[in-house]
C-alpha cells in the first residue's frame, strides 16, 4: 500500500524516529499507526510514551468541590478565544455545580441548569447562538468518600476552578481532614505532572500490560538470551514499567526519594491516622479527540506518490 507524508509526519511527532525509519514501520505495518509505533519501540528506534495522546480540542475543564465530594467536568469549545470568554467561563462553573449534584455525564446533561427550567444540555444549545461557537458538554466524574477528603487541582487556571487541566484525588482517613486535603493536594499536581494509567498495578489495563509483555520479550530474544533468562528480563522490566505508570509505586514529584506510596505512609504523622488513597482523575483539555488538519504540502507530496 501506498504511505502518505501525512502518515510518516504524524508517527514522526508520535515516536520521535526519524523519516525513513518511520516510512519503513508504516510499510511494514500496512499503515497501522500504533503498530508502527510498537514496531519501532521493537527495534530500539523509538521511546514513544505509551500514554500520549493528541490534545486536539477547545474549551475548558472545571472542577466544584463539596464536604467529602468534589467533580470535574470537561465542556468544549472549537477556539481558545471563546474559552476566554467570561460567558463560557460562567457556564462551565455553573455545569460543574449541577455535576457536583448529580455526578454522571448524562444524569448532568439531563439536569437543570442553575436558574433555569431548561437542561444542561438545552442551555449550551442555546449559547451557541449567543456566543458564535459551536460547543459541547463531554464529560464529568464525580469522586465522593464515606471518612475523608477529596482535593481538587487545576493547572494553570484561566479562572477560578477553570483551567485546562484538572485533577481530584480522594483519600479515605479518620484522621485530620486539612492535613489529609493539603496531602492530597500534593498527589493532585503529582498525578497532573505524571499522567499515571492507574493508583495499582492490578488496574494497569490488561492488554497494556500484555503488549509491554510482547514487546520486552521480543527486544530480550533480539539479544539471544535463552527463554527462561527472557522471562526474568520481562519480570525486571515490567517491575520498572509498573514504577513509571503505577501512582502508587511513581516517584514522588514533590520528594522524588519517596514513592506516592511511601509519601502517603510519611503524611500519616500530620494526618494522625491510617490513610488510603482511593481513587483519582485527570482531565487534560481534548485528551482523545482529534482535530481535522489540512496539510497541504504533505498532501500534494503524497498525492505524487501515491
Amino acid at each position: 500500500m501506498s504511505i502518505s507524508a501525512a502518515q510518516v509526519k504524524e508517527l514522526r511527532e508520535l515516536s520521535g524516529a526519524g523519516m525513513m525509519d518511520c516510512k519503513a514501520a508504516l510499510t511494514e505495518t500496512g499503515g497501522d499507526m500504533e503498530a508502527a509505533v510498537d514496531w519501532l519501540r521493537k527495534k530500539g528506534i523509538s521511546k514513544a510514551d505509551k500514554k500520549a495522546s493528541r490534545t486536539a480540542a477547545e474549551g475548558l475543564v472545571g472542577v466544584d468541590a463539596g464536604v467529602r465530594e468534589a467533580v470535574v467536568v470537561e465542556v468544549n469549545s472549537e477556539t481558545d478565544f471563546v474559552a476566554r470568554n467570561a460567558a463560557f467561563q460562567e457556564i462551565v462553573a455553573n455545569v460543574a455545580k449541577v455535576a457536583l449534584a448529580y455526578g454522571d455525564t448524562a444524569a448532568v446533561a439531563a439536569a437543570k441548569y442553575p436558574g433555569s427550567d431548561k437542561t444542561v444540555a438545552d442551555t449550551i444549545k442555546d449559547a451557541v447562538g449567543t456566543i458564535g461557537e459551536n460547543m459541547s458538554f463531554r464529560r464529568s466524574v464525580k469522586l465522593s468518600v464515606s471518612e475523608g477528603v477529596v482535593a481538587t487541582y487545576v493547572h494553570n487556571a484561566v479562572a477560578d476552578n477553570l483551567g485546562k487541566l484538572g485533577v481530584l484525588v480522594a483519600i479515605e482517613t479518620a484522621g485530620n481532614h486539612d492535613a489529609a486535603r493539603a496531602f492530597a493536594r500534593q498527589v493532585a499536581m503529582h498525578v497532573a505532572a505524571t499522567n499515571p494509567l492507574a493508583l495499582t498495578p492490578d488496574e494497569v489495563d490488561a492488554s497494556a500490560v500484555e503488549r509491554e509483555k510482547a514487546i520486552f520479550a521480543d527486544q530480550a530474544r533480539q539479544s539471544g538470551k535463552p527463554e527462561n533468562i527472557i522471562e526474568k528480563m520481562v519480570e525486571g522490566r515490567m517491575r520498572k514499567f509498573y514504577e513509571e505508570v503505577v501512582l502508587l509505586k511513581q516517584a514522588f514529584v514533590l520528594n522524588p526519594d519517596l514513592t506516592v506510596e511511601a509519601a502517603l505512609k510519611d503524611a500519616e504523622k500530620q494526618i494522625g491516622a491510617p490513610a488510603k488513597i482511593s481513587g483519582y482523575v485527570r482531565f487534560a483539555l481534548g485528551e482523545g479527540i482529534e482535530k481535522e488538519e489540512s496539510d497541504f504540502a504533505a498532501e500534494v507530496a503524497a498525492a505524487v506518490k501515491g
